[in-house]
């Protein structure tokens, strides 16, 4: 049961506030799982250090950069309260599922073909799960930056797109919601009154 000071407390809250304080919780749990889901992979690096023979599948290389840009731009995006960068995010986690499948599907191949390939493969195997894994939470994440900064709800391909500023503009669409606060605000939450530490 809310108290009247805690009811007073959220009727100061903006519409802007209260997005930003929902997507925060949201955004702490799946940076967490990020953390956790990394430490998982590098299990996986651990175990394959000890198997000098095994040979990385070609794509794993572009993957782990596809997903390192996903996870920089969805954090990007939050520190800089950008919407248009957060819908990057969005394009790239198909980029990274492909890799995943056509990985899983070479690293079978060779399984079938030679019974000592297993092991490494597998490991493998768990690796590209990690990555594409970790790629959600960044995709997660991007999807709670533009609920923020849009008030759009993106999730399961909910939002049409993510339009660029100048055709908001362009469009007569309100940009009180749609601006991106970098340019606007040195810091990244406008009208709050919280200190630096």
């Amino acid at each position: 049961m809310s108290t009247p000071s805690a009811c007073s407390a959220a009727a100061r809250f903006t519409d802007d506030e209260m997005r930003l304080v929902v997507a925060a919780l949201k955004i702490t749990n799946d940076l967490e799982r990020i953390g956790d889901i990394a430490v998982n992979l590098a299990e996986r690096v651990i175990s394959l250090r000890e198997m000098p023979d095994a040979k990385p599948p070609e794509e794993l290389a572009p993957m782990v950069e596809a997903v390192r840009s996903m996870v920089s731009r969805s954090l990007g995006s939050l520190i800089f309260r950008n919407a248009e960068l957060a819908a990057q995010v969005l394009e790239s986690d198909d980029v990274v599922d492909q890799y995943r499948d056509r990985i899983f599907e070479n690293l079978l191949l060779h399984m079938t073909e030679n019974v000592a390939l297993v092991t490494p493969g597998m490991q493998f195997v768990l690796a590209t799960r990690h990555l594409e894994r970790i790629a959600d939470h960044a995709t997660n994440i991007a999807e709670d930056i533009i609920f923020w900064v849009r008030g759009l709800d993106v999730r399961h391909g909910r939002g049409l797109t993510v339009r660029p500023e100048s055709e908001m503009t362009t469009m007569g669409l309100s940009s009180e919601v749609t601006e991106n606060s970098h340019g606007l605000h040195s810091d990244v939450t406008p009208n709050c009154e919280t200190q630096r530490v």
